[in-house]
């Protein structure tokens, strides 16, 4: 396969397989060659299993031989987010309590993608047990950006926005809390989309009525995020929060291959502000990158104003639920091994531990709140844009920014507010490629909807993508 077939997006990939242009097997070839030749550059995949991969390919080959029906991402080779259980491959969380647990069954957002023809090949790396948005742990060490290997490919989804920047795949599974789709969709020059919750429903043994954790997808164009979308949303009735309507709403004749699209946002009501009012510091060039994408909007027709939603309560909600979260998944371990974790995992955990019932009742009401807010401005506004990451990539050795334009971070969440701002409101968010600063590192601009527009969203976001053309400049590693 040549150079260019590294930059084919998923759906170019699974249709050359599905025509027969090129076979599973060859898919699966390059893309390990693709591993074998970056990632000591970059330490991103961190599992293999490449004789299993062989067999998945060759029966892939098998099954269109026979002209079976193939699913969407028949014979397509993928890596996976290490924290999504993969039946029969290891699983670790970055923690070295975890380090040789293998999963007996697949996660939901892997058994879909599955289904839908996959090739497992590996994982990719996270931060330990996925906390903060940097990706490094004790166990495989620090993944790096592909743009500058001494800068950080943000996290916890920092792997799999490394490869797909890398050439090494075009799209992949990922999940977010606080950011952990859209940070390295920005860092990385790709796509990363928090769907609204219910789209991937959560399942046993997950909680199923868990909310602010999200699966989802990154990829390097917005049409491939879609795609991916279209085959693992859907709900399950093992969910009582499942959104009803099946993976194929996001089946769109505009992301279609070969499609001819003239963006045209006509109409599409935009409420614009980098540092939503000064809610949160935005380094000075990631802030005029942001800033002129206000234009790209008013070009496409939108209706661009600078009214933005008062989202203070989003504190609040985001840390006591958040606290919680972590208390509900690894208070027990941190218990019983207090010293084999890191310390911003031990502090989440502390802070769940130290909750009151009225502080727990308060973030309650600050949510109710909040959702009136949402609902009162996406009344007026069709989508909210503003910045995604609120500094540029960051030295790769250091565990989190701790200064914003001369403004100390309180925590290593203070430079995420971006995000787990938006997380707080439920809301689908999406991040995509808006430039690059003048030493060559990528910015995102992140577009927000109300929940359950993530169709609407993933449209207007595709229009951006495609009147910019930011997402087709790739590294030189």
């Amino acid at each position: 396969m040549s150079e260019e077939s590294l930059w084919w997006s998923t759906r170019e990939l699974a249709a050359r397989i599905a025509a027969k242009e090129i076979s599973a097997r060859e898919a699966l070839e390059a893309h390990l060659e693709r591993i074998d030749a970056v990632n000591p550059i970059l330490n991103a995949v961190v599992t293999r299993d490449d004789e299993a991969a062989l067999i998945q390919a060759e029966a892939a080959d098998a099954a269109a031989a026979r002209g079976e029906s193939l699913g969407a991402l028949h014979g397509v080779p993928m890596t996976h987010k290490d924290t999504h259980d993969t039946a029969g491959m290891r699983t670790t969380w970055g923690s070295p309590l975890m380090a040789d647990r293998v999963p007996e069954s697949d996660s939901l957002i892997i058994a879909r993608l599955k289904r839908a023809g996959i090739t497992t090949t590996g994982k990719t790396n996270v931060p330990e047990f996925a906390a903060g948005s940097h990706t490094f742990n004790p166990v495989f060490g620090t993944t790096v950006n592909p743009y500058d290997p001494t800068k950080s490919a943000s996290g916890s989804s920092g792997g799999v926005g490394a490869v797909l920047a890398a050439g090494i795949q075009a799209s992949g599974d990922g999940s977010d809390m606080g950011g952990s789709l859209r940070s390295p969709a920005s860092f990385n020059n790709v796509v990363g989309m928090r769907p609204s919750n219910g789209r991937i429903p959560h399942i046993p043994p997950a909680d199923p009525y868990a909310w602010l954790a999200q699966g989802g997808f990154m990829a390097r164009t917005v049409s491939d995020v879609a795609l991916l979308m279209s085959v693992a949303a859907g709900p399950d009735p093992l969910c009582p929060r499942s959104c009803p309507e099946p993976g194929s709403v996001f089946d769109l004749p505009q992301f279609a291959l070969g499609a001819s699209h003239s963006p045209d946002l006509t109409g599409v009501r935009v409420g614009f502000s980098p540092d939503l009012g000064g809610l949160f510091p935005v380094a000075e060039e990631v802030a005029r990158i942001v800033a002129d994408s206000a234009g790209v909007f008013t070009d496409l027709g939108a209706d661009v104003d600078d009214t933005v939603p008062d989202l203070r309560d989003a504190d609040e909600v985001f840390g006591v639920r958040r606290a919680l979260d972590f208390v509900g998944s690894w208070g027990r371990l941190a218990a019983a091994h207090p010293d084999q974790i890191k310390a911003s995992v031990r502090w989440n955990i502390r802070m769940g531990l130290d909750l009151t019932g009225a502080e727990v009742a308060s973030a309650e009401a600050a949510r109710a709140r909040l959702h009136s807010v949402v609902e009162r401005y996406f009344a007026d506004h069709d989508v909210l844009v503003l910045t995604t990451s609120q500094v540029l990539p960051f030295d790769a050795g250091i565990e989190y920014p701790t200064e914003i334009n001369g403004v100390q971070l309180e925590n290593y969440l203070d430079w995420m507010r971006s995000l787990c701002l938006i997380s707080a409101t439920g809301c689908p968010a999406i991040s995509v490629p808006a430039g690059f600063s003048a030493s060559g590192l990528p910015v995102g601009v992140q577009i927000v909807a109300r929940p359950g527009a993530d169709v609407d969203l993933l449209r207007i976001a595709h229009a951006f993508e495609v009147a910019t053309g930011h997402h087709a400049s790739h590294p030189r590693l």
